[in-house]
């Protein structure tokens, strides 16, 4: 199964997150959810702002990082909101990295290259993203569909998601703009993006003589709608 590091949302490590990461966990894949705002937590998105503000881009992108010292080389990296910028950039950047979920944003790769170094997408680093087809803070001609268009370019295979309506966090239960449908329709999605993944991840056979044998596996296949 999947090793998924889970990035939160600019009103921090809310309950909501805590929810998706044990939904994930309950149909066997391993989630970290690492708290780059201090066990800060806000319901109001200006609040949540502030605090990002006061940390800054560089330095949430610097504990982002810090967060995954130590982890296995095989991940796959999702995030909401701005916790999906940061999945985006570590799954670019890290060396292993078998994917990204991206929740309510993303970023071109030129943002990536400006604001982090990034000069192009990894090849073979699948991407899935999701968002409200009327959310203001998600452009998807000028975002998601140059994104999409970097990552194919690399050989990946890519997919993106419009649900009905304007609510950015919609997957949140505890939030006004939640969207219980699309929710679980998202989350169904992410289930088969994450079964993908581990069936094209080669598996290693350890024989008694403590040899091992790659064992050929079915091609990640582009799953584009």
């Amino acid at each position: 199964m999947a090793e998924v590091v889970l990035f939160h949302s600019v009103l921090g490590l809310r309950p909501g997150v805590i929810a998706a990461a044990d939904w994930l966990r309950a149909a066997g894949h391993t989630v970290h959810t690492p708290d780059y705002y201090d066990g800060e937590v806000f319901d109001d998105l200006d609040e949540g702002m502030r605090k990002e503000d006061a940390l800054g881009y560089q330095e949430i992108a610097r504990r982002a990082r810090e967060s995954v010292f130590g982890l296995s080389g095989e991940l796959v990296f999702a995030g909401f909101s701005l916790g999906a910028v940061h999945a985006e950039l570590l799954a670019a950047s890290r060396p292993g990295a078998l994917g990204a979920v991206l929740m309510h944003s993303a970023v071109p790769v030129e943002e990536l290259s400006e604001f982090f170094g990034v000069e192009h997408w990894p090849e073979g680093v699948p991407v899935q993203v999701h968002y409200a087809a009327d959310d203001p803070w998600v452009e998807a001609e000028e975002e998601v569909a140059p994104l999409g268009e970097a990552v194919r370019v690399a050989g990946a295979a890519f997919e993106a998601h419009a649900y009905p309506g304007s609510g950015h966090l919609f997957t949140d239960p505890d939030l006004p703009e939640y969207d219980r449908a699309s929710s679980e329709e998202m989350w169904e999605r992410v289930l088969a993006f994450l079964a993908r993944i581990d069936a094209s991840v080669p598996v290693v056979e350890v024989h008694p003589v403590s040899e091992s044998r790659i064992i050929e596996s079915t091609p990640f296949k582009d799953f584009r709608d």
